[in-house]
């Protein structure tokens, strides 16, 4: 089952990439239905297993994968082949690239 969907929201980034809001569609964790998020590239940047999730003006692009019950918030930034996963929070004005794991 589908926890999230983009919007027709987006934003683009300074390198030119449409980035969308994300919905809830679903209760889980901390996160009510209907509830908006954060931005992602594609809906593979997050995953709809576990309680991960984007908020606030985070943003998730390129192969970057936020999984598990991560979370991603603030202005925090993940991207190229990045990974967030297990229980880990980025957040404030942090910036996760490259083949970075946290």
């Amino acid at each position: 089952m589908k926890k999230f969907k983009l919007t027709s929201e987006f934003i683009v980034d300074i390198s030119g990439v449409k980035l969308f809001r994300i919905k809830a569609l679903i209760e889980f964790g901390n996160v009510k239905a209907g509830d908006l998020g954060g931005y992602i590239e594609k809906e593979e940047n997050l995953s709809h297993m576990g309680d991960a999730w984007v908020s606030g003006d985070a943003r998730i692009s390129g192969d970057a994968q936020v999984s598990g019950d991560a979370w991603v918030f603030g202005d925090a930034q993940v991207f190229g082949d990045a990974q967030v996963f297990g229980d880990a929070w980025v957040f404030g004005n942090a910036r996760v690239f490259g083949d970075a794991q946290v």
